[in-house]
This record gives C-alpha cells, sequence and structure tokens, in this order.
C-alpha cells in the first residue's frame, strides 16, 4: 500500500503517538514496553511498530540498548526564542506554497492529542495529514488536530487553497490569535521519504505548534517534518542594548552560537526569525 493511501498515513500517526504518549509519562532513564508487548497493544507488525522506534531513536527520544531494552533519553535543552514585546516576527518563507491533501478523518483525540487540546480522550477531533509544496516540489508533511467540537468538518478546498486561519475565522467563527512553536531535527522514515522524495533517513525539521484562539483556548495542535535539503530557519538577532539603556538582570543561562557566558551580564538578545526555501 502506498503511503498516500487512506488509512496508512493514520495508522502511523498513532503508533507515533501511543509511544510519545509513554515517554512523556516517564522519566529519563526509564524503560518502555518491550517491542513484542507494544505491537500487541497496538495490534501492528513487528516491522510497522519498529519503524516507529527506529524513528525516536533517531531523533533522540529513545535508547535502545543491545541485551536490554528501550528506555527514555534524557531531555533536550530548550531555547526559546523572543523577540520585540516577547513576540517572535515570522516574515513569509519563499517561494509558491500549496499543499494537498493526503488524509481527512474524525477520530476520538487519545490521551496524548487530548492533553494537548485540553479535551477528554474520548472527545472527537478532526484529524487532517497534508503535503505542503514549494513550487510543485513536496517540502512538508503536516499532521493537523483540530477539536470537533469547534471545527467539525474542514473542506478539501480551505484545505488546500488560501489562508487557513483565514478560512477558519470566515466560516467557523475560530479567530485564532497566538501560538507556541518548537523546532528541532529528526530523519524521516520510509513513508515520509516517499512523500517527499528524499532518501529514507534523511535529516529534518519537525515543528511542533499549539494554537489558540482569543479566549486562549486550544484550537489546533499540529506537528509537521520539513526537508532538511530545502528548508531551514535564519534568525536576525540584535545584541545587547543601545546606548543609555537599563541593563535586565543577570542571567546564568546561555544563547547557542555563542561563547558560553558572553551574555551572562543579562543582555537582551531580541530575533527575528525566517523561513528559508533552498532552491532544488
Amino acid at each position: 500500500m502506498s503511503p498516500a493511501d487512506s488509512g496508512t498515513v493514520l495508522k502511523r500517526e498513532r503508533v507515533r503517538s501511543h509511544i510519545l504518549e509513554i515517554i512523556e509519562s516517564r522519566e529519563t532513564g526509564d524503560p518502555i514496553p518491550s517491542e513484542r508487548a507494544l505491537c500487541a497493544d497496538l495490534g501492528v507488525s513487528r516491522p510497522t511498530l519498529r519503524a516507529a522506534v527506529d524513528e525516536l531513536v533517531a531523533a533522540g527520544l529513545l535508547v535502545r540498548e543491545h541485551g536490554r531494552g528501550m528506555f527514555v533519553a534524557p531531555e533536550k535543552i530548550t531555547q526559546e526564542l523572543l523577540g520585540d514585546a516577547h513576540a517572535m516576527k515570522a516574515p513569509l518563507a519563499e517561494g509558491t506554497w500549496s499543499s494537498r491533501v493526503i488524509e481527512s478523518t474524525r477520530i476520538q483525540a487519545g490521551a496524548r492529542i487530548g492533553r494537548k487540546l485540553h479535551i477528554s480522550p474520548g472527545a472527537e477531533i478532526l484529524y487532517v495529514a497534508r503535503l505542503c509544496l514549494v513550487d510543485g516540489s513536496p517540502i512538508a508533511i503536516e499532521h493537523l488536530h483540530f477539536p470537533a467540537s469547534q471545527i467539525s468538518e474542514l473542506t478539501e478546498q480551505e484545505l488546500e487553497s488560501g489562508d487557513l486561519y483565514e478560512h477558519l475565522r470566515a466560516h467557523h467563527g475560530v479567530h485564532v490569535f497566538e501560538a507556541v512553536q518548537s523546532i528541532e531535527p529528526t530523519v524521516v522514515n520510509a513513508d515520509e521519504a516517499e512523500l517527499l522524495d528524499v532518501p529514507e533517513l534523511s535529516p529534518a525539521l519537525l515543528f511542533e505548534r499549539l494554537t489558540t484562539d482569543t479566549g486562549s483556548t486550544p484550537v489546533e495542535y499540529v506537528h509537521s517534518v520539513y526537508r532538511g535539503d530545502r528548508y531551514r530557519i535564519v534568525s536576525r538577532l540584535t545584541l545587547g542594548r543601545q546606548p543609555g539603556e537599563a541593563g535586565q538582570t543577570t542571567s546564568d543561562g546561555h544563547h547557542p552560537g555563542f561563547p558560553i557566558g558572553e551574555f551572562s551580564r543579562g543582555e537582551s538578545v531580541s530575533t527575528t526569525t525566517i523561513g528559508d526555501v533552498h532552491a532544488g
């Protein structure tokens, strides 16, 4: 079955979500169930389960020890990017962007997505997988999750043309206001590689975003995989302060890319971030 066939993407997403739920519920160094136990719980084959585990090992979320099993990896260091007034500016990326729906269905949220969207695990969500293209070439795979109580259906036209958030405002009465997004390195699995037209285990960027409305209610949880050979993030940093400006409270934190202690005196680093699509 091709990864573009109905059901395949959702099946892979459920396996990934189940293992991530286990990881998030345990501490660094804790073991997770064996592959045999996970296959029985999820009703999937060993190759399907192993592909998901390999992906999470490569992403640094699991550690596999020969003869002992699998364990939760140490937590990653987090660096928040802040711009003026604590809002990061995000100019539009280059190229002509379009998208194609791979799958769209209503399912139960489950424990992990339910926590993300602040809804019951048994509540229905609208799940959408879509392939993003730039100038006709695949650049990313997006997995979108919307509470069905707020957004029960999105048409193919809404998902593939125009500004999705504008469609949400105009046709569904949902006014998005704020989003928290993380970015980290990962690699693509076999199905993602086929959709993105890259070799398996190619480097990629994993984006996770939680979007809230004007009432601070979660309305969308998204995780996306972007091709590492075609996309990069460029940040413009403003270092220190203008002459005459007052200093900030001293911090012992570290700014990646700069010598340790370079900004320990507490000076600010403001950023402007842009997505940069490489020509193929």
